[in-house]
């Protein structure tokens, strides 16, 4: 009985998600991938 204990833990977290998306909750911001920029002080001459 061990998978009905996941498959009900897996619909509280769904829910959850629901009801802070219904009630406007925030959610935490994903962190942004750094991308690299040439800053021009790497140029050969």
């Amino acid at each position: 009985m061990d998978w009905v204990e996941k498959v009900l833990e897996k619909i509280r977290e769904w829910v959850e998600r629901v009801i802070d998306t219904l009630l406007g909750a925030p959610q935490p911001q994903q962190q942004p991938i750094p991308v690299p920029v040439e800053d021009g002080s790497h140029h050969r001459r």
